[in-house]
């Protein structure tokens, strides 16, 4: 197959991070593959005149990405616009990745492949414009969706029962631990973010409640940035922002349990990444985690709920040793059962599919003609 991902910026973002694992292995397994994306956005007049100053170049200079390192085709175009039909190749399938992408390849001719729509979250977030959003919900492309909540979602808020459930994997030569027991000194994690959805005033809020019940319960976390004022994380954290890729499992490994607060989430792939680590999970039910914290692999809690998370918090501290690490090798069990090559059989399988049934679709029907018979035997 001949497939064209359209992205936006490609950065460290969870999403980009199973883009690109699809599209390197898409491409390992003979597939012609091609990733076009923007570059960062442009930077602000001050941020040039500081660069100035300083006697760096003012253009927007790439950060990491996920797809460093990786042996896949890639193109960025020379400034942040539109991606047009001039810009990707004559293909086989062409895979949305984000609302504005839907926007752009719903304006690609037939020639560019058949439409997909890569559907990693419900992106109506405060800061963009929900109409938007949800319009390209309603375009006629081939959705592909990461958790059974995004499917409900298409099928009973935008008519659509033919969206294919693909869920996520994770990496197990990336995120890994061996077998362990509780930490000496009780300890919980989480990801940093001040973006409201992601929940982390509740995590926080939960750690400071169940650290009156568990006096000596330590916090580490990680992030994309330094904490703000607004959200301060709690005296003694062990923080780390932008830690390296190959650290990140020594952040879950060494905790007695995960803390996710989401209050909407696509996904939620730091539940699966601490699973795999042998860390219990401790989350609200959104995205993927309904399905992931079950057979004792974590605790489900409820929703803008901190003193339910403290209360499990304490849970896990007070359980003893060997239901602990019963709850930890549930946890691993869970994350490693279904792989990557699993999830790219059957995101090969729908790509397949959809480009069938538009072939079908184009094909010109002729109406059936009578049989004249002009003798003979």
């Amino acid at each position: 197959m001949r497939i064209t991902f359209v992205l936006p910026y490609a950065g460290l973002a969870g999403g980009i991070r199973v883009i690109a694992t699809y599209a390197e292995r898409l491409q390992q397994r003979g597939h012609q593959v091609l990733v076009v994306s923007l570059p960062p956005d442009p930077l602000s007049l001050r941020q040039r005149c500081q660069a100035l100053l300083r006697g760096q170049p003012w253009r927007p200079q790439p950060g990491p990405s996920h797809f460093d390192g990786r042996q896949v085709n890639r193109r960025i175009l020379e400034r942040a616009r539109c991606v047009t039909a001039a810009d990707v190749p004559d293909a086989d399938v062409v895979i949305a990745t984000w609302w504005e992408t839907a926007e752009w390849v719903a304006a690609f001719p037939a020639s560019k492949g058949a439409k997909v729509y890569f559907v990693q979250h419900f992106e109506a977030f405060e800061n963009q414009p929900r109409e938007r959003v949800e319009a390209t919900w309603r375009l006629p492309f081939q959705k592909i969706a990461v958790s059974q909540w995004l499917v409900d979602l298409a099928r009973n808020h935008f008519g659509d029962s033919q969206v294919f459930l693909v869920p996520n994997s994770v990496d197990t030569e990336q995120f890994f631990a061996p077998v362990r027991c509780k930490q000496t000194v009780p300890t919980v994690g989480l990801m940093y973010s001040d973006i409201s959805w992601k929940g982390c005033d509740i995590m926080l809020k939960a750690f400071s409640l169940a650290k009156q019940q568990v006096p000596n319960l330590r916090l580490v976390a990680f992030g994309a940035k330094q904490p703000v004022d607004a959200l301060p994380l709690p005296p003694g954290t062990h923080y780390v922002s932008c830690p390296p890729q190959a650290s990140l499992k020594d952040f879950y490994s060494q905790c007695d349990a995960w803390l996710f607060g989401s209050r909407t989430e696509g996904f939620g792939m730091p539940i699966l990444e601490a699973m795999a680590c042998r860390t219990p999970v401790i989350g609200t039910p959104v995205g993927a985690a309904p399905e992931l914290l079950i057979e004792g692999a974590g605790i489900l809690v409820e929703p803008e709920d901190a003193q339910d998370m403290a209360r499990a918090i304490q849970q896990i501290h007070e359980m003893p040793e060997a239901q602990w690490q019963m709850m930890s090798e549930a946890a691993y069990i869970k994350a490693v059962r279904y792989t990557w090559d699993d999830a790219v059989t059957q995101f090969e399988t729908a790509l397949r599919t959809t480009i069938e049934q538009s072939q079908r679709q184009r094909q010109p029907s002729y109406p059936s003609k009578p049989c004249l018979h002009t003798g003979g035997q």
